[in-house]
């Protein structure tokens, strides 16, 4: 079996459970939260009490109730995990972005600094921490009209458009989103955003075939990454892109206990 196909070197633990009251995210961990965006209007006003006030400037732009609601929710909860894992007041942290986009601590402590990303559809979010590790998470809400060919042929490399029609009907909606969340974890994950060509690469996307980068333009891509599928709740797809291999995964539910 070639690198891209690895998945003996990772152990972990793929079920959702409750984290432990001692929340520590040791250097070959992978962490996943998964937290519904739909929160009691208490628990609301919390979080959006977290928000820098460039995030309340941004929240109240959106044009709906429901869409400013699940932004506050998404960025309070990411300052919450945060703050866990840094032992740090939510509200203090700040970020900094790529020149593509990709958010991180503005100050990461220590020569391992945590690195994350976050995704959400729908409803639900994703969140992904590492020690160190290029990170990237992607979650989508199935919907069957969105699979057609003129998209695949649009977003997917030719190979994966081959592979996606080899897959019977019954299957398509499920191995479309598979691509689709794979191939954005990595990109995700990279941080170049679409300035890497989404042809330049393929992955898996059969159901129940394992996740993994196939092919890609630089050859020595595909040793570098992991790729792992999530399942998150009935009707989603989601999958993670971590750098390297020997890591675990453990996936929690927000919030924790009290």
């Amino acid at each position: 079996m070639g690198e891209a196909g690895r998945t003996s070197d990772i152990s972990d633990s793929a079920e959702w459970r409750p984290a432990p009251r001692a929340l520590t995210l040791a250097p070959d961990e992978v962490h996943v939260w998964r937290a519904s965006l739909e929160q009691p209007g208490s628990r609301v006003g919390e979080l959006r009490a977290l928000l820098s006030p460039e995030e309340g400037a941004r929240a109240a732009r959106f044009h709906f109730e429901k869409d400013r609601v699940h932004f506050v929710v998404a960025r309070g909860v990411l300052r919450t995990l945060l703050g866990l894992y840094l032992a740090s007041r939510p509200a203090e942290l700040s970020f900094a972005y790529s020149p593509f986009g990709k958010p991180a601590l503005a100050h990461a402590p220590g020569t391992r600094p945590i690195l994350f990303n976050v995704s959400h559809s729908g409803g639900l979010a994703l969140y992904a921490f590492t020690r160190g590790r290029e990170v990237g998470v992607d979650v989508e809400q199935e919907r069957a009209d969105f699979t057609g060919d003129e998209i695949a042929e649009r977003f997917f490399s030719a190979r994966e458009v081959e592979a996606l029609r080899a897959v019977g009907h019954d299957l398509r909606t499920r191995a479309f989103f598979n691509c689709w969340t794979r191939k954005e974890a990595y990109i995700k994950a990279v941080g170049e955003g679409l300035s890497r060509p989404l042809d330049s690469f393929a992955v898996s996307l059969a159901p129940g075939e394992p996740a993994a980068l196939l092919y890609s333009a630089d050859a020595s891509e595909t040793s570098r990454w992991s790729l792992r599928e999530l399942s998150p709740a009935p009707g989603y797809a989601a999958a993670l892109a971590v750098e390297g291999h020997g890591w675990r995964l453990l996936c929690y539910d927000w919030p924790p206990p009290a």
